[in-house]
Order: C-alpha cells, then structure tokens, then sequence
C-alpha cells in the first residue's frame, strides 16, 4: 500500500492519544490533577494534555512496582514464560506500527514515513531479539576443589528506573525497558516531556502483551518533578538513563545522596568521522557522512565532527554538500521527507545559536536558515561549517541539530589526534582502504564503538554505549542484561 500525506493526515487526525500516567495496569490522572500541553513541534498544535507527575506519583509508582517485585509474579517466572510474553508484545509493536509512527513524528517532529518503514521494523526485531536471548543465559559453577560447589547466578535487582530522551522516543524505551523486565524486574519509565505519547501507548500493549500489572509503569512530568524524585527514591534500585551529559552527573550525584542505587548513563557525544585520501569510494563516504542530518541532526552518536584529509578536502566537501541537498526539511507527514522539524521552539532557538556562533568562528557552506513550513519555524536546513579548528564551539560542543563541522588534518597522527581531544567518547567512525590503518587507527580511538567504512551502525547484535563523558554501560547484546541484575554467589560445602 502507497501510504502518501494525505493518508498519513487522515490518520493523525484520526487520533486521540492517551495522556495519563499508567500505574499498576491502569491510566490515572496525577495526583495533583495538573496537566501540561504536548505539542506537535511541525505545526505548533497541542495534540493531548500530559499528566503533570510529580513525586506522589512517583512515590506511587515505586511502591507497586516494589511490591509486584516482591511478590514474584513476574520475577519468579521462568525467562520462558518471560520470553513468551515479550514475543507477544514485538507482535503487537508490530500490529501497531502506523499508530506508533505516527505518535513519533506528531511528538517529536520525525518524518512518519522514516519512522514506519527503518525505526518500527527494527524494533519490533529488537524486542524479538532480546526476548529469544533471555532462555538462553546460562549461570555458572566455579572451579572449585573437591567437596566445594560454587554456584554463581545472576538475579534481578528490584525496581529499575528508566528515564529516557525525546529524540527516539520509543527505541529508547523498549531499549532500557524489555532487557530489565527479561531479566524479571519492575520498572517504571519516565519519558521526556517533550516525547510522551509513545511510552504512554507501551504501557497498554505491555498490560495486552502479558506484563503483570505494576511490574511495567509510566510516570510521566518534567525532569525536576519526576526525574530527580526516581534518582533520589531508596526503593529505586538502579536507574538507565539516556540524555544530556550534564543531567547524567545529577544522577550520579542522586545515587550518593541515596541508596547508592546503580546508575547506567549513555549521555552525549560529538563522534568524529575520519576520512583519509586512500578511501576506495569517496562518493559513497560522502553520502554516509551526510547521514549525520537523519533525525534532524538530533542524534547522540551522529558522526558531527568529519576529519578530511588535506589533500581530498576541496572535493569531498563538494560531494558531501551535495548528498546534504537531499535533507532539507518538509513536512514530517510527505512520505518523502528525510528531514522534519526540530523537537521543540526552545531547541530551535539553542541550535540557530551554535549556527549564529559557528559563523563567526568558521565558513558557512551550507544551510545555516531556518524554514517555516506548516507556520511552524522549528525546521532548520542542513548545516555545514568548513575551516573549522578543534577549539571552535561547533567543533567542542554537543549542537543536537544538523550542524556538521569539517576539520583538515595532514597525517594519520594529527587526524587521531583532533578525533581524541573531546570530552566525549561514543562512536567514531574511519574510511580507509588501508587494512593495516583501519586496525591501528580503530585501536588508537577512544569510543565505545568504531565503524570502519561506514558509520553509526547499530544492532541488537552488539553493545552500544561510550566511553569518558559519554557514559558507562551498554545497551542492547547480552551486554544489556548486565546492567539489571546483580550477580550472587551460593558457596555448597559437601
């Protein structure tokens, strides 16, 4: 079926989103009845009052989600009759993919079309994943001497806070959120407040799914009334988060003021992407690196900083300017668009700052405007500074938007050199079609993760998370279950 913007309108009109927390199965107002306004960011419309949370909710939350824990309705069921209910809810994830899609792109600003058709279906296998996994973790006995047995399992931690960004709403989610319910945990979710609606529907295909109610709950509300209350809760007994590095250090200051709860971060970054003279395809390096203005630039892990050897600068600036000219920004619900509009009016206005401050400091080759579309003057075109030098704000600091930065180097030393000074350490990427350079210059990077000839790749398959300010821990693989539970040691003498 050809899904076109007039079938995308008619649906979204269609639409009457859920606003209410879920707590212990059911959607509630919040205990103070207040709500605020969730607006679509690509037509400045409110499309649903949000509950307004704030610690007597999140009390509430907690107090279930400890008490379902407690009594083992979902932890002492065995990871097949866990499995079982996530694979029931990747089926319905899947029957919901238009409505979720939708929800995206009127919250957020994201193209619908994108959306459905690349983030949907990779979440739905995602969960399909995750689920399938968690029969198949076997504990271990240590190599004891005789008469000794050393069991060593791993056991869910309790309640696990998940507090999670606006700029992939649901991935992040059902990211943080399925490992901890696999491994049998209770978690309540705090959305961004930006991006609620999604989270508010996983609640009810997690109650249709199977999930016991107050093993899964949402509150949802502003970082200071939610998010520092679920920091700060002694019956919280670790917190996933993902968003602004400074927040991630509120968190970590939370946890000590507390019950020194554990603190999974996967905070900011400013990837650099290293292109050297010998790389075989240059055309197809430029359109990766144009990639960084997927999701209106507003991705942590997107390649911003691109470090083009001396020699190839001129044209591979040329060739990446012209990939970018496919980016500029629509209205999120043309199935063609590639870029929609910016999250909200204030981040709007922080971006076109860095931009203003990049023109002083470095050359304007592109973009650098804002766009009215639909009344709405929260799209920005696709951006790119030349001339730009490590010390730069554009060069230093986490834009959010679809800004990129093209830095010269002369020598693979100097190239590692620029892509290592950063407080930021998530992803990297490098184009060569020298084998030997690709593993050195891998090695010598600081990131959680370095793609080579290609860039910011992401499965369920591997780890996913940074290092330095960039956070610990790691989403997705089987890395991600050990973020949500502890292991215990059972010492047998016989």
């Amino acid at each position: 079926m050809i899904r076109t913007r007039e079938y995308w309108q008619v649906k979204s009109a269609g639409l009457s989103p859920e606003g209410r927390a879920f707590i212990d199965g059911e959607y509630v107002d919040s205990v103070s009845g207040r709500t605020f306004d969730c607006v679509n960011p690509a037509t400045g419309k409110v499309i649903a009052k949000i509950a307004d949370c704030d610690q007597a909710d999140v009390n509430l939350a907690v107090q279930v989600a400890k008490e379902r824990f407690e009594s083992g309705v979902w932890a002492k069921r065995s990871p097949t009759e866990r499995k079982n209910v996530l694979l029931k809810l990747a089926s319905l994830l899947k029957d919901n993919m238009e409505e979720l899609s939708l929800l995206e792109s009127m919250d957020m600003g994201k193209p619908v079309e994108v959306s459905y058709s690349y983030e949907m279906p990779e979440l739905v296998a995602y969960v399909q994943w995750i689920a399938e996994a968690v029969d198949k973790l076997y504990d271990e006995v240590a190599p004891t001497g005789q008469g000794d047995l050393a069991l060593i399992r791993r056991e869910a931690l309790g309640v696990v806070a998940c507090v999670v960004p606006w700029n992939f709403p649901l991935d992040m989610a059902i990211w943080k959120c399925v490992p901890a319910l696999a491994m049998g945990n209770s978690v309540v979710l705090k959305p961004a407040e930006q991006s609620p609606l999604t989270a508010i529907k996983l609640a009810a295909l997690m109650k249709e799914a199977g999930i016991p109610d107050g093993i899964f709950n949402v509150v949802t509300g502003y970082g200071e009334a939610v998010g520092a209350p679920l920091g700060l809760h002694m019956d919280v007994a670790c917190l996933a988060f993902t968003g602004s590095t400074e927040v991630g250090k509120y968190f970590l200051r939370y946890s000590a003021e507390s019950n020194m709860k554990l603190v999974w971060l996967e905070c900011g970054g400013k990837s650099p992407n290293i292109v050297f003279a010998d790389t075989e395809n240059l055309d197809l390096a430029a359109e990766l690196a144009a990639r960084v203005f997927y999701n209106q630039g507003e991705v942590c892990s997107s390649p911003t900083r691109l470090l083009v050897e001396e020699s190839i600068h001129d044209e591979f600036v040329s060739k990446v300017v012209k990939y970018a000219e496919a980016y500029e920004p629509a209205d999120p619900l043309a199935p063609e668009a590639l870029m929609g509009s910016m999250v909200e009016t204030l981040h709007t206005q922080r971006v076109m700052k860095f931009v203003e401050q990049g023109k002083k400091e470095a050359t304007l080759t592109y973009g650098g405007e804002l766009v009215c579309i639909n009344d709405s003057e929260n799209f920005i075109r696709p951006t790119i500074f030349t001339n730009v030098t490590n010390e730069m704000q554009v060069a230093r600091e986490e834009i959010f938007g679809p800004v990129l930065s093209i830095l010269k180097f002369k020598s693979e030393e100097e190239a590692v050199a620029i892509a290592n000074d950063s407080i930021y350490g998530l992803m990297a990427s490098v184009f060569t079609s020298n084998l030997s350079r690709a593993h050195r210059v891998a090695e010598a990077l600081k990131a959680g993760t370095v793609t080579v000839n290609t860039v910011d790749m992401i499965s369920p398959l591997v780890p996913f998370g940074g290092v330095k300010q960039s956070g610990n821990g790691r989403d997705n693989s089987l890395h991600a279950f050990e973020k949500y539970s502890a292991l215990k040691t059972t010492w047998i003498k016989y």
